[in-house]
């Protein structure tokens, strides 16, 4: 799960670089591939235990407040049509 919400975040993160920036290009995808590598290896070097309850809350707080942030930013657009 942690591994989950760090992906989910770092895709986040490049999807708006790359929305900002225009388009998308092989540095932005030699990025991607090096923030999963790093990824891994900082969850390998942790030795995180994936059924910790206290994981699991935190990876539903992140998600929950991903999918407020996402309504939150809808809610504009259909108020516009």
């Amino acid at each position: 799960l942690t591994h989950a919400a760090t992906r989910i975040q770092a895709s986040f993160r490049g999807h708006m670089a790359r929305k900002t920036a225009g388009t998308k290009d092989a540095e932005d995808e030699k990025k991607e591939v090096d923030i999963d590598e790093i990824t891994k290896k900082v969850a390998e070097e942790l030795d995180i235990d994936m059924d910790d309850p206290e994981l699991h809350k935190a990876a539903s707080k992140i998600q929950a407040s991903f999918r407020g942030h996402k309504v939150r930013k809808e809610v504009p657009k259909e108020n516009e049509n």
